[in-house]
């Protein structure tokens, strides 16, 4: 399969104003455009299904639902990610197709189990004490395991570079979904509520059974070797704690402020923060569009490089490996630098839109106060993870560990001191915990830089570790020598 760089290469060919269009459409459609389907489908299923028309808790209750299971399905999702995804590449590059099964199937019930250790107790909470109805938190918690399904799958077909397919399923879930939740209002006469989480979760499930079925045709054979994927885990553990202390960081603030006065409470269960969650959401699409062109430039440009210097290191001079190194490291750094200044004029132009426009439709003066802080936090934000990205090249995982760690940490006791600051300065916390973790990263980059040599030439070991009896020390005796040689 090709890869979305070697199609953006023959669309960047022409160098023209209209093929950067068609190039970052293009991307767009592959990286992000599950995100927008999805949140294109509730906005039409609310507008003719008349949401509005609800009660203010009925409304509350369906987008915190929603908001929960997607929240909690990735993050539950992400201790097993980066392990399974590294795993799978491995496999992948020495041509055993044939564990690829027995890593997805042993991936998956982890993952289910770990996502129902925590969505049940929640669920049994919202029944008994929040009093909400069976049906309503049993199709949530059904919603909540599909996603958990989507997410783990795409692991995978991410991995076999089907980006297409996975845009694909999400828009013909949702095209389910939508049609599905008309049915049930007009025609059955179910509730609005009912309607719109009952046909979300099928269309959750649809694209979920469509992603595993691709799996399964891409992977046909199953060795049935799953402690290998087991030793994984152990070895690589801190891909685990990087990933799951980056996804917890991205929403750790939230949390925060989850429990400061200004926070909803319905149901006795679920607990938002209605107008700092908004502001986050705005914040992140403002720059969503810096994963397109980092997927989009790493593709195209660093990969190539990255390529040349390690078959410089495999067959190359010492001065042919040098040389390689240097451009490596010189296309990263100009990667980094186009990246924050592509970016900055695309968040420029969505901030003044969304502060010109926003208010037009409804959007309160607090959120709009909350927003700008938020928007540099998440500017910062993506461009740290841009160089965890590339701290992942070199394998350096501990380098990962402490920039994921550095950022969750010092983003939650910021937020916390942001909370008895005025609105304005309430995603101070984000901005603060975002520049410590860049910071750690650029620290370890510069650090690969002098050190790369020992790291690729240093690492690993002649002879082979094992577990078993230490030999004798003694590996030559000149009398036992001598006697052999007289008889």
């Amino acid at each position: 399969m090709a890869t979305i760089g070697n199609k953006l290469s023959k669309i960047f060919e022409k160098n023209t104003l209209t093929t950067y269009l068609i190039g970052f459409a293009y991307s767009s459609m592959s990286t992000v455009t599950p995100m927008f389907v999805v949140i294109l489908n509730i906005v039409l299923m609310g507008h003719f299904l008349d949401f509005s028309s609800l009660t203010l808790v009925e409304r509350e209750l369906f987008s915190c639902t929603v908001l929960y299971i997607f929240i909690f399905a990735l993050l539950t999702c992400s201790p097993f990610n980066s392990v399974l995804s590294k795993y799978m590449s491995d496999v992948i590059y020495e041509e055993r197709y044939q564990d690829i099964r027995p890593c997805y199937y042993l991936g998956l019930l982890m993952n289910l189990f770990l996502s129902s250790l925590l969505g049940i107790p929640f669920c049994l909470w919202e029944h008994f004490v929040g009093k909400v109805d069976v049906f309503y938190v049993f199709t949530g918690y059904c919603g909540y395991i599909a996603l958990v399904l989507v997410f783990y799958s795409m692991i995978y077909l991410s991995i076999a570079k089907a980006y297409q397919k996975i845009s694909l399923f999400y828009t013909i879930g949702m095209v389910w979904a939508f049609w599905a939740s008309l049915f049930l209002r007009f025609v059955l006469k179910w509730g609005i509520r009912e309607s719109m989480m009952f046909a979300l979760m099928t269309g959750l499930f649809l694209i979920a059974f469509l992603e595993i079925a691709v799996v399964k045709r891409y992977f046909v054979y199953n060795s049935n070797r799953y402690s290998s994927v087991l030793r994984y885990f152990k070895k690589y553990w801190q891909l685990v704690a990087a990933n799951f202390a980056y996804i917890l960081g991205l929403y750790i603030h939230n949390f925060v402020f989850w429990t400061q006065d200004m926070r909803l409470v319905l149901v006795k269960t679920f607990v938002c923060n209605q107008p700092y969650d908004m502001a986050t959401c705005l914040a992140m699409f403002s720059n969503i569009s810096m994963t397109i062109i980092f997927i989009t430039r790493v593709e195209m440009n660093f990969r190539g490089k990255y390529k040349n210097y390690s078959e410089a290191v495999i067959g190359g001079r010492g001065r042919d490996i040098d040389i390689a190194k240097s451009e490596m490291f010189r296309q990263l750094s100009s990667e980094l630098m186009s990246l924050v200044r592509i970016q900055f004029i695309i968040t420029s132009v969505v901030y003044l839109l969304c502060v010109v426009f926003l208010p037009r439709f409804g959007f309160s003066s607090l959120t709009l106060r909350i927003y700008p802080c938020l928007v540099v936090g998440y500017f910062i934000v993506f461009l740290m993870y841009s160089e965890i990205i590339f701290l992942y090249y070199y394998n350096d995982l501990n380098g990962a560990v402490l920039t994921s760690l550095s950022f969750c940490l010092v983003t939650f006791l910021g937020s916390i001191f942001a909370s008895g600051l005025s609105e304005l300065w309430y995603g101070l916390g984000l901005v603060m915990g975002a520049f410590t973790g860049w910071t750690v990263a650029y620290i370890r980059l510069r650090y690969i830089e002098k050190h790369l040599d020992a790291h690729i030439f240093c690492e690993g070991s002649l002879l082979k570790p094992g577990m078993g009896t230490q030999p004798p020390g003694k590996v030559y005796d000149k009398n036992i020598q001598k006697e052999r040689e007289e008889a």
